[in-house]
């Protein structure tokens, strides 16, 4: 067997140089290439009038029903590219989490677009999420450290955030600005997990569920950096 040959049976830390800087360029074009889906999506939402009226609908409907119709078709797509027997299902999956995002952010997204002083903060958002994501990568990457510490801070902060959030829309109160705040800071903790799990537990043959992972955790440091933003504007 090629020394540069992978190994299935192992994580990516564990194969040879080669593989593992194979496995980590396609992981990160693939979410390159879901970054621009994204884009794609949301550029035909907002030229057909559908992410308006997308906005209506949001604001008529309890933000409840959305989230958890969110959570389920992400949850959906995920399952379903991690069962996936193929490729071609592996990116059906991916697909699914990319919709299901775009819709998401279609809201907010016309509001930073069309209310009088927000001009330019999607750009902005944009702009710091993707240099955090960046040197956040780098540094899961890099570093020798193991980032595994950070998944009880992750599963007990999503419970938190997520009674936080169901509370205040139950009881019709503002969380305020240091909520986006502090949830930037768990979507930075979730990249580091996240990019450090990929690296040391995925296997070579599951790029495109690494890159599902990282454009959900990307996702949701766009999602609070975008609402810090615009609250600030």
């Amino acid at each position: 067997m090629s020394s540069s040959a992978p190994l299935l049976d192992r994580p990516i830390s564990q194969q040879p140089e080669q593989v593992r800087t194979q496995f980590m360029t396609r992981v990160y074009v693939r979410l390159l290439f879901g970054i621009a889906a994204f884009i794609l999506v949301q550029y035909l939402l907002f030229t057909t009038g559908l992410a308006e009226a997308i906005t209506a609908v949001v604001a008529s409907t309890n933000w409840l029903l959305i989230l958890g119709g969110f959570m389920l078709v992400s949850w959906m797509a995920t399952s379903f590219a991690y069962k996936a027997s193929s490729p071609a299902a592996a990116y059906g999956g991916y697909a699914l989490l990319i919709v299901a995002n775009a819709l998401l952010f279609a809201a907010p997204l016309w509001l930073a677009a069309n209310t009088p002083g927000l001009e330019g903060t999607i750009e902005t958002a944009a702009q710091i999420s993707l240099i955090a994501f960046a040197v956040l990568s780098f540094i899961a990457i890099r570093s020798a450290k193991d980032f595994s510490f950070l998944r009880p801070f992750l599963m007990w902060g999503g419970l938190l955030a997520l009674g936080a959030i169901v509370a205040s829309v139950l009881f019709g109160f503002n969380l305020g600005v240091w909520f986006p705040v502090a949830m930037i800071a768990f979507a930075g903790a979730a990249i580091l997990y996240d990019t450090h799990k990929v690296y040391h537990r995925y296997p070579p043959n599951m790029e495109t569920q690494a890159a599902m992972n990282l454009f959900s955790s990307i996702a949701l440091l766009f999602w609070y950096v975008l609402q810090l933003v615009m609250s600030r504007q």
